[in-house]
């Protein structure tokens, strides 16, 4: 949005003549779309980049895998796992995960414990 300085200096142009109405609207217009598309390329940078999956062992607190997947291949990866992983992790919604990736979500999606093998599972959004 062009600033209020701006607009008041457009404004004083139509009144004093120095442009006509239709020149100022049209100059308005101009520096709003010049905003919209600096306001557009900020959030397309803010976007999640980064699907990162951390396996920690419970008994040493060392990381056991920590590894960083671009979210391009995320959607992919979700269709693929599903079908191998199945029921096998309960309390895990895949779908519900995979929603939240694709809303935008970032920070820490889910966290599993699996006392059985002693480690945790954490899913990031970066």
């Amino acid at each position: 949005m062009p600033t209020s300085e701006e607009r008041m200096r457009i404004l004083q142009m139509v009144s004093d003549g120095t442009i006509s109405a239709e020149d100022g609207v049209s100059l308005l217009e101009a520096m709003r779309a010049n905003d919209d598309k600096v306001a557009n390329t900020y959030s397309q940078k803010s976007q999640p980049r980064w699907f990162r999956v951390r396996v920690t062992d419970l008994t040493t607190g060392r990381d056991k895998v920590n590894i960083n997947i671009p979210i391009g291949l995320v959607n992919a990866g979700f269709k693929m796992g599903a079908r191998f992983v199945g029921d096998d992790i309960e309390g895990v919604d895949f779908e519900e995960l995979a929603a939240a990736v694709r809303s935008g979500q970032t920070g820490k999606i889910l966290e599993v414990e699996d006392m059985e093998d002693g480690e945790r599972v954490e899913i990031f959004v970066e």
